[in-house]
């Protein structure tokens, strides 16, 4: 396969962010805000605020993920590129794993950046910081591939947002509880393993699922 297509994936990524000028913003100011409003649902015992502050974390985490999924996909189909990358003889799979790898990079990564902040103010111990960085690495990029896969089922939905979460919700679980628990377990523990195997298993069925999706918008 050529590389030029898998360069413009990413450059077309790249610049679809950063042009929108949320790219960034919206998925972190998301994150810190919900992680930050649900403690004073639940008072101001710092004892429960720090047993649940993992959990909220990935609370915020899974939900911070589908803000800007919508237009990971739209903008190649509106504007022909996704027809053009068909056309080559290249896989359309390996380019939306390109597209979605490239929008966990802007998007996604940044959140695990701003894990020991929230963290902090949630109370989670200083030990169990290094698991979860860990953790929201592996869960988000996770997320972000069945993510993917249902901003490529609905590509040639306008407002599309609802049904991303509809579809990709349920996918997330997984993830989810094995994640929270590796955070209280720490890294020797065999929700580590699941979780590895969860994130394992996206990247190797989720690009070809996108692939198979965007066929059938182009249609």
């Amino acid at each position: 396969m050529s590389p030029s297509p898998l360069v413009s994936a990413f450059r077309s990524s790249l610049s679809e962010a950063w042009a929108s000028g949320a790219g960034l913003l919206l998925p972190l100011g998301f994150f810190a805000g919900t992680a930050t409003l649900v403690p004073f649902t639940l008072g101001s015992e710092a004892e429960l605020l720090s047993r649940v502050g993992p959990g909220i974390l990935w609370l915020a985490l899974a939900l911070s993920s589908m803000v800007t999924l919508e237009r990971v996909f739209q903008a190649d189909l509106q504007d022909g590129a996704l027809d053009l990358w068909l056309q080559d003889s290249g896989s359309i799979s390996l380019i939306a794993a390109i597209k979605t790898l490239t929008h966990w990079l802007v998007s996604g990564f940044p959140l695990v950046l701003l894990t020991p902040l929230i963290g902090y103010m949630l109370g989670v111990p200083t030990e169990k910081m290094i698991p979860a960085m860990l953790g929201y690495s592996m869960g988000g990029l996770v997320f972000f591939l069945w993510g993917g896969v249902a901003a490529a089922l609905s590509a040639s939905v306008a407002r599309a947002g609802l049904l991303i979460a509809l579809i990709a919700l349920p996918l997330y679980v997984p993830a989810l509880i094995f994640g929270v628990q590796m955070v209280e377990a720490g890294l020797d523990s065999p929700s580590f393993l699941f979780l590895s195997a969860c994130t394992l298993f996206a990247l190797g069925v989720a690009p070809a699922a996108m692939g198979a999706a965007l066929r059938l918008a182009a249609e």
